[in-house]
């Protein structure tokens, strides 16, 4: 279906560094916890792998996995240059299209969106907007300003349908250690911290992968800094269960973090090196938070 996308996308280009299978960290959260909402839709899902990169690999694999929970769903690759929009259209397959565009996430009309004003968290309007069932941001707002963060939040959870998720975070180049945030329309709920636990040394490792909004915030007095702390101390309490395995490790550090921070998951996923936090708990105090 012939689609023009804006003159001006909204955001600006960013480095573009991408490799394969760098999300699949993120993926397979996405589909273990978000696949649910998924197979619930009523209409055609729609996913959107916002800031792909410079190649369009993430999107290619996002699709594949997000059909392995839901064979219809379709994805979006959205990039801001137009250069890169070009080079990804030989993969553009059934199911997989790339436009050009940014924040304001522009995608052609189609039968399984549903178009209507929505409202941001903080009640900003962004126009008509059709309800997308996921919209991922990896690597893309760690480039931008803290301020700058919450207004995009807001125009994406904007852009969501009323069970739709908003994932956004940060990875290092070959997707070992990750951090996010997972936001519904009504704003954010949870920070995930998810790990290659033969590689890691001790949870704080992990601060360097905290995403815009958390990454500044790593400082005595807030919050991060103190469950990154504990975590540490968990940690290093569990050392003698890595006789068995950096995963047995993990699992011991992790319920005993249990005890004192709100978490939002459980040992099947922490199996997995992974811990998902209530936002709420660790939200930054100050300027710029939510």
């Amino acid at each position: 279906m012939p689609f023009r996308a804006p003159s001006r996308p909204v955001g600006s280009v960013t480095r573009g560094t991408t490799s394969p299978n760098r999300l699949r960290r993120m993926d397979r959260w996405i589909a273990g916890t978000h696949g649910p909402a998924l197979r619930r839709s009523p209409g055609l899902p729609v996913a959107v792998d916002l800031g792909y990169g410079a190649a369009p690999w993430t999107a290619v694999e996002l699709l594949g996995r997000l059909r392995a929970v839901r064979s219809d769903v379709r994805v979006y690759g959205v990039e801001i240059d137009p250069v890169r929009v070009a080079a990804a259209q030989p993969y553009a397959r059934e199911g997989l299209a790339f436009v050009r565009g940014g924040f304001e996430i522009p995608l052609p009309p189609h039968e399984g969106l549903r178009e209507g004003p929505r409202e941001g968290p903080h009640g900003g309007r962004h126009g008509t907007v059709p309800g997308v069932q996921l919209i991922r941001a990896a690597n893309v707002l760690r480039q931008y300003d803290e301020a700058e963060v919450p207004p995009v939040w807001d125009r994406l959870c904007a852009r969501l349908a009323p069970d739709g998720l908003l994932v956004e975070g940060t990875c290092d180049e070959i997707g070992r250690r990750h951090v996010w945030v997972a936001l519904g329309p009504e704003g954010p709920r949870t920070v995930t911290f998810a790990a290659r636990l033969a590689s890691l040394e001790t949870p704080s490792a992990l601060a360097e992968r905290l995403p815009k909004a958390l990454i500044h915030r790593n400082v005595p007095g807030e919050p991060v800094h103190r469950f990154l702390r504990d975590f540490d101390r968990a940690w290093a309490a569990a050392a003698p269960y890595g006789a068995l395995s950096a995963r047995q490790r993990w699992l011991r550090a992790v319920q005993a973090l249990a005890d004192d921070w709100p978490l939002a998951d459980g040992p099947r996923r922490w199996r997995q090196g992974e811990v998902t936090v209530r936002w709420e708990a660790l939200a930054p105090r100050g300027p710029h938070h939510r």
